[in-house]
């Protein structure tokens, strides 16, 4: 999938208090570490009950955290331990069904916010009888060791994303090569056993550590993929399981990459289509071709001078990539767009870019994990040649986001370890699951849903029909809501059909998500590219 790196947008946004002040308590020390395959019916080394300890908020003063120590090689138990951050909200019910381990995706997103979340999200009567779990996957965050490849590797003003000369795609090539380079010099003892089943595994000792005979998961994202692998190790440790924005497990992961291009740029132009239908207020035109010709054009420009010295190209993709996750950013986008073009203002162009593209310092570390965790799952071409043709034809049909993207994974071409086999998450012996999908989702499109319906035996779908956002539950829908609370509460699922959230209105304001966007807490959470 696409990467979890970029600036939390609606932390900057309009993030809810309740994601903010979880996020903002989380600092005590916690470990994480990488893991590999090993043989599916390998017991868990036993563990020592968790310690956890208080690391309240304001909006929840029941958080709690603690650390768990996991093989960094699972085929050898008793060899070298690394940590995962954990954090847990407990359960208040009387009785209880056990923890629920929830991932807001990536691979390199931190979980420990999102257990605060979800626990607030769902009705009370749900949540309370379930003790929620966040964690940092190995390499993640507060776990240890933490991966941190190359500084800096994200530094505006970056080449051209389209390599419409030899010169800007050798110069894009040495970009990656060096990434890779520098995380195998950096990581050589840990990116070996960086992998989901390595981090699927992980999960299992953290079953056992919680003293739970099964677990419950919830995954948006690459966490549903897995959450899907771990089913597929242990189906009779799983109790429910919740799979919102689901990846194609058949794509893993250079043709998954592929579809993504296409719906991105479908995906666009439904922003652009909303642009138009706007004209009143952001005064770019009518007609839906009209307005992406000046987009093209915005972009053509800033190649030769970008706006505020930091917003070229392959800026102005990123900066515009997170609408493609959630339409409440439309109305920033739309506005910077505008001023742009219309008014020939760079300034809101660069503040968008700022809040929504812009690399955090830290944000290193979900790059890094990110392309650990894609470039050992599975091969990828190590041909450039292929690269090229394959992007280029991609490129014809979807111009938005095929070369931003291919180069955000190119440094699997150049990968220091080498690459394991997709396992296969067919799954009959699994309780029903519950997945979420909405019909034009970018980032994880929906034949990727009915994918992963057919392989998990008894598994329920239910769709969004014309909702275009990225992990639709519990961000506003309310018939999706209900389905999930639901779900938890009895096991039972059923197919259905929800309707999408109105799109957003517009808005000429630049310093929020506007109340009609939705959703914008848990985007903040969930990230981008992931």
């Amino acid at each position: 999938m696409l990467h979890p790196l970029k600036k939390r947008a609606a932390v900057l946004l309009s993030l809810s208090t309740v994601a903010a002040t979880v996020a903002a308590a989380l600092a005590s020390p916690v470990t994480a570490a990488p893991a590999a395959p090993a043989d599916p019916a390998a017991p868990a080394p036993a563990q020592a009950a968790l310690r956890w300890a208080e690391c309240a908020t304001p909006s929840q003063p029941r958080l709690q955290c603690a650390s768990l120590k996991v093989p960094l090689d699972h085929a050898r138990p008793g060899g070298r331990q690394i940590a995962l951050a954990l954090t847990r909200v407990p359960h208040t019910g009387p009785t209880s069904q056990g923890p629920l381990l929830v991932n807001p995706g990536g691979p390199g997103g931190s979980g420990r916010s999102l257990a605060a979340y979800i626990a607030s999200a769902l009705p009370k009567e749900v949540a309370a009888q379930y003790d929620m779990i966040g964690f940092d996957p190995r390499g993640v965050g507060r776990s240890e060791p933490a991966l941190d490849c190359a500084d800096g590797h994200f530094k505006p003003v970056r080449p051209d994303s389209v390599p419409l000369d030899a010169a800007t795609e050798r110069a894009n090539l040495d970009r990656v090569r060096s990434f890779a380079e520098s995380c195998g010099s950096r990581h050589a003892d840990v990116l070996p056993y960086i992998d989901t089943v390595s981090a699927a595994r992980d999960l299992e000792v953290l079953r056992g550590a919680l003293g739970a005979e099964r677990i419950s998961y919830f995954g948006y994202s690459y966490g549903t993929y897995l959450g899907a692998v771990y089913a597929k190790l242990h189906p009779g440790r799983v109790h429910r399981l919740v799979l919102d924005s689901v990846v194609d497990p058949g794509g893993v992961w250079y043709e998954d990459n592929l579809a993504q291009d296409l719906a991105f740029d479908a995906r666009h132009k439904a922003f652009l289509a909303w642009v138009a239908q706007h004209d009143a207020t952001y005064r770019l035109g009518t007609d839906p071709a009209a307005v992406e010709r000046r987009w093209y054009a915005m972009r053509d420009a800033l190649r030769e001078s970008p706006a505020d010295g930091r917003v070229g190209p392959a800026e102005l993709e990123d900066t515009f990539m997170p609408g493609g996750y959630f339409n409440g950013y439309w109305p920033l986008l739309a506005e910077a767009f505008s001023a742009y073009s219309v008014r020939k203002d760079p300034k809101p162009l660069a503040s968008a870019y700022g809040r929504l593209g812009a690399v955090e310092a830290a944000a290193g570390n979900g790059y890094s994990v990110y392309t650990a965790v894609q470039c050992r799952d599975s091969a990828w071409p190590k041909d450039w040649n292929q690269w090229r043709a394959d992007m280029w034809r991609t490129h014809a049909k979807a111009p938005f986001m095929t070369w931003n993207n291919a180069w955000y994974n190119a440094p699997c071409a150049f990968w220091p370890t080498e690459a394991l086999r997709a396992p296969d998450v067919t799954n009959a012996d699994l309780p029903p699951a519950l997945l979420l999908q909405a019909t034009e989702d970018a980032a994880t499109p929906f034949e990727g849903a009915l994918s992963m319906r057919e392989k998990l035996s008894g598994s329920a779908l239910v769709v969004e029909e014309g909702g275009g956002n990225h992990g639709v539950s519990l961000s506003g829908n309310k018939c999706l809501d209900e389905k999930v609370a639901a779900y938890l509460a009895t096991g039972r699922a059923s197919d259905a059909t929800c309707p999408a959230q109105p799109a957003p209105k517009p808005a000429t304001a630049t310093r929020a998500v506007p109340p009609s966007a939705g959703g914008a807490a848990l985007h903040g959470l969930l990230g981008f590219r992931g």
